[in-house]
């Protein structure tokens, strides 16, 4: 038998710096593409036919005008080594614990969506504030070098708390709060209309951490019943795949935290589960749950779920300095 050769793309023929130098976009298409939120040759690569014809394109026009911008990032067919070679730019963001970054096979990972649900005061909203500061720690020290978007759902961010972290890791309080981008969302459709309308700030603010906190509350509060929940799930749907191209695209991490919910038929064992379904289940790609220990700070990590990482748990503390290790206890003599 003859080898079996694949013809792949050899890169791209021509790099776009606006999507006003890309054939068949004019200033009046231009105009209404960031009217949608399409601001960059990025956005336009992830779009689908559909959401642009609502630009006033044609269908062939806006499937030609997503081929070219595919091409010029680079969207191709590759072998399996050369997606080795590109799993090489994936960079790690510490939590400021060690014993969940090993947990986490070294930190949460760009190009993924990590998830953390649990209970009221499990510490999600921490964790989350503490993300924002260390990804402006320098890549030595378990940093991206990079901003912060936070999109708050539940007004629960704290630029106090952000200026105590900041301290105690070492960095200059007035600049860790300017490189936070923040944005409270005052119901669903605005918390996707924020998400959608990103791309420029991120470019823009050399953003590589995007924070939901929380991706479900108003979800939750405004999709009640059983005959609004196919909608409510298809807006979800929707929301975490545009932050999952955002996070593949600009090599960011992508946070979400969750709420959870009772279950009254489990008699044995943690009856707490998360909101959102199958579709966030499938759609984050690492998972972890949250929950307070018996001693007042101490937080239990427990992986859930991951495509390469195995299930276990880590134990950290959330202090008036952030998140650190739990001390081990001395040894008795």
């Amino acid at each position: 038998m003859g080898k079996m050769t694949v013809e792949l793309s050899k890169g791209p023929k021509r790099r776009f710096e606006s999507i006003e130098d890309i054939p068949g976009i004019g200033p009046a298409t231009a105009s209404k593409l960031r009217e949608l939120g399409y601001h960059t040759v990025e956005s336009l690569a992830t779009a689908t036919v559909k959401e642009l014809t609502l630009a006033g394109l044609g269908e062939k026009q806006a499937a030609k005008i997503i081929s070219i911008a595919r091409d010029s990032i680079s969207v191709q067919f590759v072998t399996a080594d050369e997606l080795l070679k590109e799993r090489l730019n994936v960079k790690k963001l510490t939590t400021g614990s060690q014993a969940l970054d090993e947990l986490l096979g070294g930190g949460l990972d760009t190009q993924t969506i990590t998830e953390f649900f649990g209970a009221y005061g499990s510490g999600k909203s921490q964790l989350c504030h503490q993300l924002c500061v260390n990804v402006q720690l320098p890549y030595e020290r378990g940093g991206l070098e990079g901003a912060a978007l936070y999109i708050d759902t539940e007004h629960t961010f704290s630029p106090e708390r952000i200026v105590q972290m900041a301290k105690f890791r070492g960095l200059d309080p007035e600049q860790v709060v300017k490189r936070i981008i923040y944005a409270e969302a005052f119901n669903s459709d605005h918390q996707m209309l924020l998400l959608e309308r990103c791309d420029r700030i991120i470019k823009e603010n050399d953003v590589k951490l995007i924070v939901v906190d929380s991706l479900t509350a108003h979800f939750r509060s405004e999709y009640l019943g059983r005959e609004m929940l196919a909608e409510r799930q298809q807006k979800l749907n929707k929301h975490l795949h545009r932050l999952f191209r955002l996070a593949r695209v600009f090599n960011l991490v992508a946070v979400v935290t969750n709420q959870v919910m009772s279950r009254p038929d489990v008699f044995f064992g943690d009856s707490v589960q998360a909101v959102g379904g199958h579709i966030v289940a499938h759609t984050s790609h690492t998972r972890i749950y949250l929950k307070k220990a018996a001693k007042g700070n101490v937080r239990i990590a427990r992986l859930v779920s991951s495509p390469y990482l195995p299930e276990g748990e880590a134990i950290f503390k959330i202090t008036e300095n952030g998140v650190e290790d739990v001390e081990e206890p001395p040894r008795r003599k």
